[in-house]
């Protein structure tokens, strides 16, 4: 069952960030302090910070705290579970967690003008979009299914991280492409009449996070298990640099999450994060070329 979420509730960790926020910025390190006890979900211990991304244009908020954001979207079923730590590698209880995505075919929810043809509209859904409260180890966990892709990107994710009803981090979740390319070739909710033009070795968005945003894939008896530890910097307060408030799209920060530009997004729908409106085309690639693109090391 999904409940209406409160973007800043009284008790949302404020008196632990409180005393974070009063010691001294953390740095972007390889290694944390000796003393400290790393948290080691399914990713290992992480004691850096995950590098700031653009939120992208397909971004809102629609207050909706739940685990299982599929609304009966069809797909390869994924478990996707978040660790939000700090500099330490120490777990932050109370963090709000958004994470949304694509749909099989490529369509975010809550917009019009997507699709091959630039026509589907999905306004006013809400699939593959929800929000959780982090545990006291610090972890969130939804239910969703395997992104879709769309032109001009690589399969992903998209994260936020609220502390205290500021946004501290905005990134996103990439996924390996040979299993990407496995299922949109044999699961008949991804199957399109044209090929995906854009994997994580050409993305930019995916080469600025690195390995950082890898999320760790495990095999269910009931689908996969994508697994992400994201390290943030409690005192941080979040500007995009691409597409959406502060970014080409105009539009300040302010306290509260943003949502679109005023005014909405101009015909056709929003552009893909992370380029210029229409995106970047690239010819699909075949053959050896392809081979290469997708498997590394060869």
């Amino acid at each position: 069952m999904s409940t209406v979420i409160d973007p800043a509730p009284p008790d949302f960790g404020r008196r632990r960030l409180l005393t974070l926020a009063g010691a001294a910025p953390l740095a972007l390190t390889a290694t944390g302090p000796a003393r400290a006890e790393p948290v080691a979900p399914v990713t290992g211990p992480v004691c850096r910070l995950t590098p700031q991304v653009t939120q992208g244009p397909y971004w809102f908020d629609p207050r909706i705290n739940r685990a299982d954001v599929t609304e009966g979207k069809p797909g390869a079923p994924v478990r996707v579970t978040v660790t939000v730590v700090d500099g330490a590698c120490q777990p932050i209880a109370g963090a709000r967690v958004d994470l949304w995505h694509c749909d099989a075919g490529g369509v975010y929810s809550g917009y019009d003008g997507q699709g091959d043809d630039h026509r589907t509209g999905a306004k006013g859904q809400t699939f593959l979009r929800g929000a959780q409260i982090t545990d006291p180890a610090g972890r969130v966990t939804f239910r969703s299914v395997w992104p879709g892709w769309y032109e001009g990107r690589t399969p992903h994710m998209h994260l936020k991280v609220f502390l205290d009803a500021r946004t501290v981090l905005a990134c996103q979740l990439f996924v390996p492409d040979a299993l990407s390319e496995y299922l949109y070739d044999n699961v008949p909710a991804y199957r399109r009449t044209g090929r995906r033009d854009t994997f994580n070795r050409q993305d930019g968005i995916a080469l600025q996070g690195g390995e950082a945003m890898v999320a760790a894939v495990k095999e269910l008896t009931d689908g996969y298990e994508l697994a992400l530890t994201v390290g943030v910097d409690p005192a941080a307060d979040w500007k995009d640099q691409g597409f959406g408030p502060g970014g080409p799209m105009g539009g300040g920060m302010g306290g509260r999450p943003p949502g679109p530009p005023p005014g909405g997004f101009p015909p056709g729908g929003p552009p893909p994060e992370g380029g210029f409106p229409g995106g970047p085309h690239r010819q699909a690639l075949t053959g050896e070329a392809r081979l290469k693109a997708i498997v590394p090391g060869i």
